[in-house]
């Protein structure tokens, strides 16, 4: 389980093909500090298993099916990451409850700077727009952020500086693709109710919940 709030901006040192999947090295000294094999670490939003980790770096496998549904299979040597260890029991939720599982991928649309925060338009698959409400929470490329505004097929996020110089959010441009995970909360919510025969206002062929 991890929070969204990405602990250290990291970098791909190394990609190995290794035909149905591919691994990563990647450098990341401060969560690679305490590890041992088998830890998770969330690599753009992504729950990946460390596989060997020394002098600040860690290897990591990601299999065809990760590679083809998240932005991971566009990374290559010299790509920055948002790296995050899981939350421990105990710790403050900095963000809001994030897997890990990412749920889609949207691309960087436009961004419009000001004096002190930046909007990002960010485009959204048909299938998770029905997740996205303006003023909730939603994770990109493993980064807890709150909806500005939610539209048809797109949502805006506003950045300030800490999350422009700190993660991968701060290089993205127009068409870079990134990962996607709704809050879980929502998901979870419109399964309960579907196994009752009935569908949240709001949702393609509702027709309004039953209390």
């Amino acid at each position: 389980m991890f929070t969204g709030i990405v602990e250290e901006l990291g970098e791909v040192t190394a990609v190995e093909n290794l035909g149905d999947a591919s691994r990563f090295r990647l450098r990341g000294p401060v969560v690679t500090e305490g590890a041992r094999h088998g830890d998770s670490i969330a690599v753009n939003g992504v729950c990946l298993t460390v596989v060997e980790h020394e002098d600040g770096e860690f290897t990591a496998d990601v299999m065809a099916e990760t590679l083809d549904r998240s932005s991971l299979g566009v990374l290559a040597v010299g790509s920055r990451v948002n790296l995050e260890r899981p939350m421990a029991v105990g710790d403050r939720l900095g963000g809001h409850i994030v897997q890990g599982h990412v749920d889609g991928t949207g691309e960087v649309v436009e961004r419009k700077p000001s004096e002190n925060w930046e909007i990002v338009k960010i485009s959204l698959p048909a299938d998770l727009t029905r997740y996205v409400v303006e003023k909730g929470s939603i994770t990109v490329d493993g980064i807890s952020l709150t909806v500005v505004e939610a539209g048809p097929d797109f949502f805006t996020v506003s950045l300030i500086p800490t999350t422009l110089d700190l993660t991968t959010l701060g290089l993205k441009q127009p068409g870079d693709p990134v990962n996607l995970e709704v809050d879980v909360i929502a998901k979870y919510v419109e399964r309960l109710l579907g196994s009752r025969g009935e569908q949240p206002a709001g949702l393609p062929g509702s027709q309004g919940a039953t209390p």
